[in-house]
Order: C-alpha cells, then structure tokens, then sequence
C-alpha cells in the first residue's frame, strides 16, 4: 500500500488536530488533547483520541511505573501510556489498539514487512517507510468521527520525536490545511524575582516547530498566572499566530476543571472558526456539576493507599477513581499515600490509624510485599473497610491463609518457589472461545492475562449487590491467579469466593461476609471509572469509608 493510497482512504469529511510540546515535558499534553475532545463533544461533535509515543519500547508494558507511570489497559488488552485514561475518562469512548501506538511497534511493523517481502527489495529508510507506517496508524481503523486528535509524545526537538513530526508535516501538505490543524503546548514561566512572564523560551519552541516545517495554528500556553494582552499579542507576533489563538492555559484547582477553563479562554470556538464549522455552545453543564461538587463537598474522608511506587502517577487511575467514588457520595477524598515498606519497617498501626479505608493496589515483585499483607490484616482485625486490587487481591488472600487458616508458608509463587501456592502462575486461560498458553520462561512483555474478561457474581453477594448485576465485565492485568483449589478453606476462613470467570476457574473477587466492607478483586475497576459514571466498587468502598470515619 502506498503512501498516497493510504492517504486517500480517511474519511473526506474527518479532520485532524496534532498536538505537540515544547520547553519542557509534563506540561499535561495528555489532559489538553482529553480536555479539547470533551469540548469538542460537548458541541455535538464525535471525536476519537490517539497517542503517538516516540519512545523505543514495543509498548509501556514493561517500563518501570516510576519513571513513566501507570500502564493503561484497556478492553483489548492493549497496553498504553496513561494518557489514554485521560481520554477515555474525559470522553467516556473506550480506547482500542488502533489508539496507542509507540515507535517500537512501528519499527516493528517496518521490518516485519521488510522480511516478508512486501516492499519488494527497496532500501528501507524512514522517509517514506517509517513515516508511511505512522501514517497507516493515524489513519486506520475511523469511520464517521468529526475529528480525530493526536498527541504526539515528548518535546519538540527529542530526536525520537522527528519522524513523527515529519510526518504530521506530509499529512498536512497531503490532506490539505482545511483538514489538519496544529497545537502546540507549550511553557510561559514566571520568574518571580523579575515579576514578569517569559515568552522567549516559547518563541524558541515554535522556531523549532517551524524549523520541521510546521506552523503552529493555536498556541496553548501554560501559565501559573493570567497572560497579560500585551504578552499575547508579544507572542503572536514573534510565532506568527494570530493573538486571539494564543491561549492562556493556568494551573486548574482540579483536572476537571480544565475543559471549562480552556472553553472560556476560547479553545473550542477557535478551533471551530479554523476549520469554518458552525456549531453551537459548548453544553458544559455536566462538567459544571462536577465542578461544583468538587469545590463544596459536604465534607471530607481519608483513604490510605499501600503501595510500592512512589510516584503518584503510577496510581493515576486509581486516583482519579476515588475522586469518582468521592464526587458521588459529594465527599472530598484525600488519599494518604503510604509506602509499603515503610508499614513492614514501622508497623500497620503507625500509618493506618486515622484513616476511613484502606485500598491495597496492584504491583509485581516481591519488594513492599510483607507491609501490604500487613495493611491487610490491620483493616481485617480492626474493621476497616478495604479494598484489594489485583496484587492487593491475592495479599488479602495470603493474609487469610496465614493469619486465620493457620498455613504460615501460603504465598504466591511470583515470590517464592518453595511456598505453598495459594496464588500460581497462569499458564492457561480462555479467551474468547480460543485458548491462551504461557510459560513461566517466555517474553514478559504482552504476556499477561489482559484486558476485559466476564466475571459471574454469586447471588446475594456484596459484589453482586454493589453491581446490580449477575455477571460482569473488567479489565485485567496480571500473570498470577488464586488457585481455586484452596476455595474450601478460605471459606472456613471467613473468606468467600464471589465472582469467577464463567468456566468457574478462576476467583476474580473475595469478600469477607463478617466484615463491615471487605473486598478483593483480581481485576482493575479503576480503569473503568469516569467522572460522570463513577465506578460502583469505588462508591460503595468511599461510602464505606465515609460511615467509618464518622465512628473515629
């Protein structure tokens, strides 16, 4: 397929918005891009999202949370940067693989063609072999969107980052400029000592744009304070956009209110007015209402989170989904961030005291691994309402195998190979009809059981209570299972087994009847939680929390 026939096949009537960064990075092109679709959407518009990542890695699967933060699943089982939950929760439009692509996967599409024979004996370069390979991305997989808008990952001037700006550039000139439109996110930094806002190293990021041959059309400027007019009209003037397309982007006192914040700036109806396209008002009261909740809740609950990462953003989703879960019982939550090793060093009782619930993650690894089971066993003996996510999940379990079924060794074989395996390694599984099969010496990238599986829920269960529903679907991530075959036991531990995969194999959820709130699963909930439909697990477990911070 040739780059012009690839071209020729998007949609006539869908355009296309690029959105880049420039001074520096974590500037928050992940939340602008989610914050333009939701705008986008609210004047009737239908938008799909996507993210181009420059880096090497095949995908974020195997990176360390820390240095890039949480890998996003979503119902496919593509593993993804986390700016995919930004779109997903802002839009509420389920991400697919077509969605997330990283400059490994497309080096790995080029020479798996190039070993096939299908560039029939060329010299395989990057113009046009990799950056028609972009393009394929880009442009694949829409049907009817009015907009499909791209981020693309890294700063302005990364080496990585060129083809795809080279790239962008060819779809511009291809698909002409009435279709396309470029927004580059970029820094305005106040030096407090001079009082003044700085315009060069924004003036500096854009003569780098141009320098690819890519004139920006809207300027989205982050700002800690309000850009004075004069400065606008300082930047327009030297990035050759016009003023009223420079856009101050300040800090927001939550992320929920950006959409608002940028629509009153005029982001939306510039884009609008770029593209000549009449359409009403944004309908931001959906956004309004949150705003609200957010900024006058009717009071306020502490939840600790046990963790091993010590990086917020390697939790995001499950952050963003306690706010979900405080927005619908109109609370504040404040999460205490606790460090799991800290717990094992100091003891439970020194972290978990004054908090109204305790939420254990997901993880891999054996560090932090004793201070978790220890948070566990805190909530269970001292009535706390708890929540296990996945890794969370089988501590609770091995809690309960140790601590009340009297077996000291249960453990999982991730962490040690002489421990009696209550949680083991998953060789096997069904997945839609056909049969998935690992070993414990393959590849780890890609691997895992991952994305949405169905989960049946026992009747009269506090999971099919909370759902409202008899069977389920969540995203999973994971290469360990509770082994079904300590079922009994558990159960005369206290520790019931309500949910499992159809074939009743697999535990997906144990809850411990005697308990005020009590709660693992093997899944992810968060990944599915937005803010106008907050996921059920997190509003039951915040309202929990919520009745017993009123008993402290």
């Amino acid at each position: 397929m040739t780059e012009q026939t690839t071209t020729q096949s998007a949609n006539p009537k869908t355009k296309f918005i690029f959105i880049t960064g420039g001074v520096v990075s974590s500037l928050g092109k992940g939340l602008a891009s989610a914050s333009l679709a939701a705008l986008l959407q609210a004047r009737g518009f239908k938008v799909r999202l996507r993210k181009l990542d420059p880096y090497l890695n095949v995908d974020p699967g195997t990176m360390n949370p820390c240095q890039h933060g949480e890998v996003y699943v979503t119902d496919d089982g593509t593993e993804a940067d986390l700016d995919l939950g930004h779109y997903e929760r802002f839009t509420g439009i389920p991400a697919t693989k077509n969605d997330s692509v990283t400059s490994g996967k497309i080096y790995q599409r080029v020479l798996d063609k190039e070993r096939h024979g299908d560039y029939l004996g060329a010299t395989i370069q990057v113009i046009p072999h990799v950056t028609g390979e972009i393009k394929n991305f880009i442009l694949s997989g829409l049907n009817d969107e009015d907009f499909v808008l791209c981020e693309i990952g890294g700063t302005v001037g990364d080496i990585e980052g060129q083809p795809y700006l080279e790239t962008i550039r060819q779809l511009a000139y291809e698909l002409g400029r009435e279709r396309t439109m470029f927004v580059h996110l970029t820094l305005l930094p106040y030096i407090p000592t001079a009082g003044e806002l700085k315009t060069k190293p924004t003036q500096h990021s854009v003569k780098q744009l141009q320098e690819y041959g890519i004139q920006p059309d809207i300027l989205l400027c982050r700002s800690q304070i309000a850009i004075p007019q004069n400065e606008k009209r300082k930047i327009a003037q030297f990035c050759n956009v016009r003023e009223e397309r420079v856009i101050a982007a300040l800090d927001a006192r939550s992320i929920y209110h950006v959409p608002s914040a940028y629509s009153a700036e005029g982001l939306d109806t510039e884009v609008c007015k770029y593209f000549g396209l009449a359409a009403p008002a944004a309908d931001l009261s959906p956004w309004r209402h949150i705003e609200e909740v957010v900024e006058n809740p009717e009071g306020e609950v502490r939840i600790a989170v046990v963790g091993k990462y010590q990086l917020k953003e390697a939790y995001k989703s499950i952050d963003e989904a306690l706010t979900h879960g405080g927005i619908a019982n109109r609370y504040k939550v404040k999460v205490k961030w606790i460090d799991a090793e800290d717990v094992e060093k100091d003891g439970a009782a020194q972290y978990l005291s004054d908090v109204g619930g305790i939420l254990v993650p997901g993880g891999f690894g054996q560090r932090g691994t004793k201070g978790k089971i220890a948070a566990v066993r805190y909530a269970r003996e001292n009535n706390i309402p708890f929540l296990g996510i996945c890794f969370g999940m089988q501590m609770a379990v091995i809690e309960t195998m140790r601590n009340v079924a009297g077996i000291k060794n249960a453990g999982s074989s991730e962490l040690d190979a002489d421990c009696e395996a209550v949680v083991g390694l998953m060789t096997e599984w069904d997945r839609n009809g056909a049969r998935e099969i690992r070993n414990r010496d393959g590849d780890l990238g890609g691997t895992m059981r991952l994305g949405a599986y169905p989960c049946v829920l026992a009747k009269n269960s506090k999971a099919a209570e909370i759902y409202g529903a008899g069977e389920i679907s969540e995203r999973h991530r994971h290469r360990y299972e509770v082994n079904i075959k300590y079922e009994s036991l558990l159960c005369k531990a206290g520790m019931l087994i309500t949910g499992k995969s159809p074939d009743g194999k697999l535990p997906e959820i144990v809850e411990r009847p005697e308990h005020p709130w009590f709660v693992g699963v093997q899944f992810h909930p968060e990944l599915k939680s937005r803010p106008f439909a907050p996921h059920p697990l997190f509003v039951a477990f915040v309202k929990a929390a919520i009745d017993n911070s009123r008993l402290l």
